[in-house]
């Protein structure tokens, strides 16, 4: 099977592709020197069966570990607002065969997700790209559930990013291992 690329999806700006074909070669050759995915979706708090939500997968990196980590019995919904990502991204899945992750083209301030049906939701080095987090923060505070998870992983200073989150006060910090910070949902 050939392997898809950007340029393959129709109707994209040229902004998005080159944009995606960036984060694309960090992701797939040199991401992959330093960081085992597998191990910072155990710090995000994956588990089998778990129904998980990824903000901004870009070309899923962390996408498919996830669906394998959660299993048959788990699903991973992946939004991203690329649709050069989302289309590669529909590709990769449809190459590994996997039934149980589906990307969507969706702002993640908006996803159209059932309130309450999320276990965990993941935002792996995009949280920097949310000018407006208060709308982010309401958005997963909605569709997680009561004892949902927030795990944020940022290359940047994360100081600003965890107060903001707290400081919201839809969610509270509960652990960071291997640079990834879990915050829990305050039931209200």
């Amino acid at each position: 099977m050939r392997e898809i690329t950007a340029s393959d999806i129709p109707t994209i700006s040229t902004y998005d592709r080159m944009h995606f074909n960036f984060i694309r070669f960090v992701h797939e050759t040199l991401y992959g020197l330093f960081v085992n995915p597998f191990e910072k979706l155990r710090a995000a708090g994956l588990e089998r069966g778990e129904q998980v939500l990824e903000v901004g997968p870009g070309p899923g990196y962390f996408t498919i570990p996830a669906a394998e980590i959660v299993g048959d019995t788990g699903f991973v919904r992946a939004v991203d607002i690329n649709p050069a990502a989302v289309g590669y991204l529909k590709h990769k899945i449809a190459k590994h065969g996997l039934k149980n992750v589906e990307a969507t083209l969706a702002d993640a301030t908006s996803t159209g997700l059932p309130a309450s049906s999320i276990d965990v939701a993941f935002l792996f080095g995009v949280i920097q790209a949310f000018p407006k987090l208060d709308e982010l923060l309401n958005e997963m505070y909605r569709v997680l559930k009561t004892s949902g998870k927030l795990s944020i992983q940022s290359h940047r200073s994360t100081t600003n990013f965890a107060e903001a989150v707290t400081s919201s006060g839809l969610f509270r910090f509960q652990t960071e291992e291997n640079g990834v910070k879990i915050f829990e949902k305050i039931s209200k």
